[in-house]
């Protein structure tokens, strides 16, 4: 694939996200309606991994509504969030102002990060959550991370694991519980394209901008495009909770997450690097 159809494919998804941002706003599964609560997105081992954050430059890539990042902010931190999307960005403003919580976004695309941001670095840049699967190429990502980062800085994936994206969304129709596969776990077959009415959250169908484009990355292409950016992964955690529950067979565990009864399988990984 040429570098002008991934660039092709990063508008239409940006255009989609776009598409996406009011849904979102007003969706039950965000909740901005309620009371903020921006920590409920963190596994309790993210924050022993990130350590003391207070004081820290911490930038969120491809922050979307910038809850996560309204996170880091109320942990003392000097948040940053960046995002391609035009209506994410504004939205994210809207709600750390309502929120009290200072945090700068920036609209970029990942890819130009580094220009967005004058060439600021940063003591921890954090991403995941259903973002690295929209980025075509992750070792030109990796680079970009490794020139945003402080020596001595850390990088933290917080990421769908492979796996979990290679079971698709929900079962078809007529279909069990069981789960299947149904796309590649490993990447390298190209852009899965989706034209989809409805996203992940609740609510009213998405207005305009349907079609988005996602990459399979399996975990040992993250690792290596990471140490060949020169990164060093100092830890690597596997878990088998969402933060909501994807299947209707899923429990509730003590975290207040949700787990498969069985078979226990990764869904999310943390992955901690360094410069």
């Amino acid at each position: 694939m040429t570098t002008d159809e991934h660039a092709r494919f990063m508008r239409a998804n940006q255009a989609n996200w776009d598409a996406r941002t009011p849904v979102h706003l007003a969706s039950r599964f965000y909740g901005l309606d309620q009371d903020l609560d921006p920590a409920r997105w963190f596994a309790p081992f993210e924050w022993d991994d990130l350590g003391e954050l207070s004081g820290r430059d911490v930038l969120h890539l491809q922050c979307h509504l910038g809850t996560e990042t309204i996170a880091f902010a109320q942990r003392g931190a000097r948040a940053v969030g960046l995002d391609f999307s035009a209506a994410s960005v504004a939205a994210a403003r809207d709600v750390s102002a309502r929120a009290g919580v200072p945090v700068d976004y920036v609209q970029a695309n990942v890819y130009d990060a580094q220009q967005a941001l004058d060439g600021r670095q940063f003591d921890v840049v954090y991403t995941g959550k259903g973002a690295l699967c929209y980025l075509p190429d992750l070792e030109r990502w990796a680079e970009v991370v490794a020139r945003l980062l402080r020596p001595g800085g850390h990088l933290y994936i917080m990421e769908f694991h492979p796996l979990l994206n290679s079971l698709g969304p929900k079962p078809a129709p007529g279909e069990g519980p069981e789960l299947l596969l149904r796309h590649d776990y490993l990447g390298g077959s190209g852009a899965v394209h989706r034209d989809a009415t409805h996203t992940y959250t609740d609510g009213p169908a998405v207005e305009g901008a349907t079609d988005s484009y996602e990459w399979m990355h399996g975990i040992g292409e993250v690792i290596n495009a990471l140490t060949i950016a020169g990164l060093t992964i100092r830890r690597l955690r596997e878990s088998e909770e969402l933060p909501w529950p994807r299947w209707p067979q899923m429990v509730r565990t003590a975290s207040g997450w949700w787990r498969l009864p069985e078979p226990r399988i990764p869904l999310l990984y943390g992955l901690l690097a360094s410069r």
